[in-house]
């Protein structure tokens, strides 16, 4: 079964940072681009970070750039998300997610993901 886990959510102060990790299984995630997304209460769904699969090619959202790292470690199969100077409009649940038919893919269409994690949430608070 083919699933991907997100863990490393948790309560930060602004300012701080917590890396997040995504992990999938039941298939090689360096063979697909993820994406991380977030969605926060009264807000539309945000793309944050996305890496993809054939050249590695990395975008961020405007509201994150600067501050948030993606980065892959193939050998454990996963996707992590480096967010530092984290502010309390950062708060929200984070899924990472991929499109199980785009093997190969260069791009990140955060729309066509249709395989996500159950999410992890991250709350910016003093």
């Amino acid at each position: 079964q083919k699933q991907l886990v997100e863990l490393g959510g948790g309560l930060v102060q602004p300012g701080g940072s917590l890396r997040l990790a995504c992990t999938a299984s039941g298939f090689t995630s360096d063979a697909y681009t993820i994406g991380w997304i977030r969605l926060a209460p009264g807000k539309e769904r945000e793309g944050v970070s996305c890496i993809t699969a054939s050249n590695g090619n990395i975008y961020y959202g405007n509201s994150v750039k600067g501050r948030f790292t993606i980065s892959r470690d193939n050998g454990k199969n996963a996707v992590y998300l480096q967010m530092n100077s984290l502010k309390p409009e950062d708060t929200a649940v984070y899924y990472c997610a991929t499109d199980m038919q785009a093997r190969g893919s260069n791009w990140c269409d955060y729309n066509g993901m249709d395989l996500w994690g159950k999410g992890t949430l991250v709350i910016v608070s003093s």
